[in-house]
């Protein structure tokens, strides 16, 4: 692709759009926004394969911007989502990307969260909503959201609403929005449901696929044969032995099943390791802890399924391990494009069987790679230091409900209780609690600096949360 036909300027947008582009660092269009907004942009139905990091939000935020009259106080579009994190994460970017235009009213809708806020926000008038499908048909039954005046419908993620078993309640939505519009699907896969949904409820949509290749010197994939017998016991304990060979300080462990999780998680807490689960069932609440811990650094390992990763996009990844090697070989792609993201580079490490090998062989089709094949014998522990997370996180009791600000966290740790800067990482300011990582060699002495002290001139509850779900 040449750059002049990757520029924003070739699209039809406005000069103070293409201004705020500049300004947010958006300089070169994604390949799957430089293939979907030109058909966007023109009002037309749009399937899109696309994972995530792609760019995808911007693509599909610019289209339902340019369709938008910000003098008209009505929802005039709505953005579907699988998960709270994704919904919040697309409501930023909309309000990033709306900020050249006048007042643009974006209301996020996800269950969790109390409906008398969400119902105070709609009645003030919104021009674009976010949420959950189950939220999004409980506020359509009580009558708090009216859909007449709505010309745009995004699906995010179609796969992995499906996944979760949302057909229903998407089609439910769907058929309340005005006949007259335009509906823009956004999946990294594409199961037989997309097909039956795109039926129902798109106009002779465009499909555009944009391949999901990496490049090849940022990802080092090597592949371990697991002896068949006993494999299971194995496979687990084979993760160890990756993680002490390679030490990485971050790394996200795929199985196929949610017991397989449980398993491994079990047995890499047994060897010191700090890991913690993530699959389908777990609560909002527990699962925001674990991606917090996880992505603040306290925690080395994720162990997760495919359906309760997707949408998850941590930075300085520095390994991902197929404990289980997906049937997928898209799956596989999507998987491993996790690590080795902007200029870092990342280890890919999968273990297999023998009965896997036919796995093994679509995915090197598809990659277009032969696989590097090492042995198990090869590893061996670099370190006799057991291998610990750099942070720990403290979790005050108390969040945006109580007006509590990062500034008003990190202030208490440098100002009074004396820390430096660079000992605090990450804070997460939540409705009812805030997450603050510690240096690990602090985190004792400032969870007590902080239980003796105040935030905001306030006393506060805090515990360390270490290794918790």
């Amino acid at each position: 692709m040449t750059s002049s036909s990757s520029d924003f300027s070739t699209l039809s947008l406005p000069a103070h759009v293409l201004a705020n582009l500049q300004q947010l660092g958006y300089l070169r269009m994604t390949p799957i926004q430089a293939a979907s907004l030109p058909v966007a942009l023109l009002g037309k139905d749009l399937i899109a394969q696309a994972k995530t990091g792609s760019g995808k939000t911007a693509a599909f935020a610019l289209a339902l911007l340019a369709n938008l009259n910000a003098r008209r106080f009505a929802v005039q579009a709505m953005v579907l989502c699988p998960t709270r994190e994704l919904a919040d994460q697309v409501t930023t970017e909309i309000r990033r990307l709306a900020r050249a235009e006048e007042n643009i009213k974006v209301v996020t809708l996800c269950g969790g969260v109390a409906l008398r806020g969400q119902i105070a926000s709609l009645e003030h008038g919104a021009h674009i909503v976010v949420g959950t499908p189950g939220r999004i048909m409980d506020h359509l039954e009580r009558g708090n959201l009216n859909l007449e005046a709505m010309n745009t419908l995004v699906l995010d993620e179609a796969d992995r609403m499906l996944d979760m078993g949302f057909f229903d309640d998407i089609a439910t939505v769907a058929k309340q929005c005005p006949k007259e519009r335009q509906t823009l699907l956004f999946s990294a896969t594409y199961p037989e449901g997309i097909a039956k949904l795109s039926q129902q409820f798109m106009k002779s949509p465009q499909t555009i696929t944009v391949q999901a290749q990496h490049e090849k010197s940022k990802i080092h994939q090597r592949w371990y044969e697991v002896p068949d017998s006993d494999h299971d016991e194995a496979r687990l304990n084979a993760v160890g032995s990756v993680l002490n060979h390679y030490r990485p300080a971050s790394t996200l462990a795929f199985c196929n099943t949610k017991a397989q999780c449980r398993a491994l998680v079990q047995l890499l807490k047994s060897q010191g390791f700090s890991a913690l689960a993530l699959y389908g069932e777990l609560e909002q609440r527990e699962r925001d802890q674990v991606l917090v811990q996880f992505s603040n650094r306290s925690c080395s390992v994720l162990v997760a399924t495919d359906v309760a990763a997707r949408g998850l996009d941590i930075s300085q990844l520095e390994m991902v391990i197929n404990v289980d090697v997906t049937p997928d070989a898209e799956v596989h792609i999507h998987r491993i494009g996790r690590t080795g993201r902007v200029d870092e580079e990342g280890w890919a490490i999968s273990l297999v069987t023998m009965d896997e090998m036919g796995s093994v062989g679509k995915i090197e089709q598809l990659q277009k790679v032969e696989s590097e094949w090492h042995k198990l014998s090869e590893l061996t522990a670099t370190s006799q230091e057991p291998l610990q997370p750099p942070m720990a996180t403290l979790q005050i009791v108390g969040g945006r409900k109580e007006k509590i600000r990062a500034g008003d966290v990190l202030g208490a740790l440098t100002g009074e209780a004396g820390f430096t800067r660079e000992q605090v990482g990450k804070i997460n300011v939540n409705e009812f609690s805030t997450y603050v990582a510690v240096d690990r060699r602090i985190a004792s002495e400032a969870l007590h600096k902080l239980t003796t002290g105040k935030v905001k001139g306030k006393s506060v509850k805090v515990r360390l949360l270490d290794g918790e779900s």
